[in-house]
């Protein structure tokens, strides 16, 4: 295994390397599977469903790195815990019996990872089984094709299953899979992108779920005209979801489910194994590994070398309320291309650096722009329009004005007091200067030529349109507040880690200013009315460090029309002098 001159760290340059990752993560898995062996135990299940399904859970994330390690010929000596397990967990007459699938239930999650390995691994699955465990299976399964899936990327679940049943020659109903995909098909917005149903979402969930199961159907599926559609639609996303990555590899933290970390770089294996050179093979490549690498890095395992909840270290506060033990092998996906033979172009070509991009990147459809920094080294998202009511902090994880990979975001820890808030990134608002209410519910309105624009109303007597403006490595934020009732105010810049001491600060009138060797982050106030602060927020907050300080302009607002403004800076270091933000004079003309 060949090792990066800088790190020293093993470099996944082949798919062996990947494979033995691969082995890597699963092989704490294989002592704690229930005696009868359809349960897989990771821990205490703290999610909205029942033991069983985060069980089964458990048991069938591994099979996205499994079943495509076996389909490219590689050895795994444990098959036959897996291949109990399914027939134990598919046998209502065992005690280790899943249940049935029934509507938008969790386990129909899970039939999807099944299904792959039925498509890609039956040798190990499903041909050693006996006559009556896989009508067993066969039962559970086909069940599992006729409950109705959530109205979102759910309906690829039933389709997968189909195309496992299809290998091992089930019959099921075809009819109703078809249906489900032309229901898939009506979310295309445009230049590659989906909405995932009929939501306000634009995240993760498009690369890593509506694009990723529908390169695997263009791979295996019977429905040429479609698969077409669904390479072209990718090979168009690409073009976009490249600026969501770092010159080193690291995606943006955005939007909910980030616990399953590396799945986030699971839609460029997704490519290659559906054949679509979207991009030159090496940089595909290079995308994928890069990404991989980082996340080796980070401290996301336990002793026992289990993957945690969290993102950038173990963190459960920040988790969703469908994250059990087994949700971070969800991760597994980024090792699809694992099925493609060592001869695969994917394989034979070597890796390249990242690109030169653009320093901005508008995409209107996700209602987002990307900045590149620092040489590519710092990726900023700016977002407006997106949100999220269901998810837990969901408010944090979609309608926070800007998403940083060196400085991540914050969830709240609660909502009395600025240190309970950790805000930010947006722009909170109080009546009593105690409990504040951020930015939470925007309507999209526009985004064009690095400038963005959003509605929102906290109160009913209290609107505000804010724009975002993309100004490498400077944002700058506008907001027009008419309000009703007198506020206090407090807006937020990055969250810098503060488990390294400052090397300077400055506070005062109209600026915040942090350098650190955790990085430099300034907010200056455009519209001369504010008063800088340093903000300690609580701990376990921010999703990439436990620890941070959030510079913070604060102010009153009395009932009235105002307008707010400020530039927003974070990089690596700083040079003698602090940075001069952009000019108002440069902005105003672009709202």
């Amino acid at each position: 295994m060949s090792t990066d001159d800088r790190t020293g760290r093993p470099i996944n340059n082949d798919r062996d390397d990947l494979g033995r990752q691969v082995l890597d993560l699963v092989a704490p898995l294989t002592s704690r599977f229930s005696p009868g062996g359809g349960r897989l135990r990771l821990g205490f299940n703290t999610a909205h469903y029942d033991q069983a399904a985060s069980e089964l859970e458990a048991y069938a994330r591994p099979l996205w790195g499994l079943a495509p390690l076996a389909a490219g010929g590689m050895d795994f000596e444990h098959w036959e815990l897996w291949r109990d397990g399914l027939a134990a967990g598919t046998d209502p007459d065992h005690p280790d019996h899943w249940g049935a699938v029934f509507d938008r239930n969790q386990r129909l999650v899970e039939t999807a990872a099944i299904g792959l390995a039925l498509a890609l691994a039956p040798e190990h699955v499903w041909d050693p089984l006996t006559g009556r465990q896989r009508d067993t299976v066969a039962a559970w399964l086909r069940h599992a094709v006729t409950v109705e899936p959530n109205n979102n990327n759910w309906l690829f679940f039933p389709v997968l299953v189909g195309l496992g049943l299809d290998r091992v020659g089930v019959a099921h109903d075809h009819d109703a899979n078809t249906a489900r995909l032309d229901r898939l098909e009506a979310f295309d917005l445009g230049r590659g992108w989906y909405s995932d149903g009929p939501t306000w979402q634009r995240d993760y969930y498009i690369p890593f779920a509506m694009h990723y199961y529908g390169l695997i159907y263009a791979a295996l599926g019977a429905d040429q005209a479609r698969a077409g559609r669904f390479r072209d639609r990718a090979a168009a996303f690409a073009q976009d979801f490249q600026h969501w990555f770092t010159s080193e590899g690291v995606a943006v933290p955005f939007g909910r489910s980030l616990t399953y970390r590396f799945a986030q770089s699971a839609f460029w294996g997704a490519l290659a194994f559906a054949d679509v050179e979207a991009l030159p093979w090496e940089v595909t490549k290079g995308h994928l590994l890069r990404n991989l690498r980082w996340w080796e890095s980070r401290p996301i395992r336990d002793a026992a070398g289990l993957l945690t909840i969290g993102y950038g270290y173990p963190q459960p506060h920040m988790a969703e309320q469908y994250n059990a033990p087994g949700s971070p092998y969800w991760a597994m996906k980024a090792f699809l291309p694992l099925a493609l033979p060592a001869e695969h172009p994917f394989w034979t070509a070597k890796e390249a650096e990242a690109p030169p991009l653009p320093e901005v990147s508008t995409q209107p459809q996700a209602g987002v722009a990307l900045m590149r920094c620092e040489e590519g080294r710092h990726v900023v998202l700016l977002s407006a329009g997106q949100r999220n009511q269901w998810a837990r902090h969901g408010a944090a994880k979609y309608a926070k004005f800007a998403y940083s990979t060196r400085f991540g975001f914050s969830v709240p820890a609660g909502t009395l007091m600025l240190e309970q808030g950790a805000f930010d990134s947006t722009l909170a608002l109080s009546e009593d200067g105690l409990r504040w209410r951020p930015c939470e519910l925007p309507d999209a309105v526009s985004a064009s030529d690095g400038v963005l624009h959003a509605r929102w109303t906290p109160w009913d007597d209290v609107e505000i349109e804010t724009w975002l403006v993309a100004r490498s490595p400077w944002h700058v934020r506008v907001h027009r507040i008419r309000t009703g009732r007198a506020l206090h105010t407090a807006e937020g810049g990055f969250a810098v880690d503060r488990d390294l001491p400052p090397n300077r600060v400055d506070l005062g009138p109209g600026r915040a200013r942090l350098d650190s060797p955790g990085g430099l982050c300034v907010i200056e106030d455009l519209s001369g009315r504010r008063e800088g602060a340093l903000i300690t927020a609580l701990p376990g907050t921010n999703v990439l460090v436990p620890h941070t300080t959030i510079p913070t302009l604060k102010g009153e607002l009395a009932p009235g029309e105002h307008l707010l403004a400020c530039a927003v800076i974070g990089l690596e270091a700083a040079g003698d002098d602090w940075p001069e933000p952009p000019a108002w004079e440069s902005i105003e003309p672009l709202l």
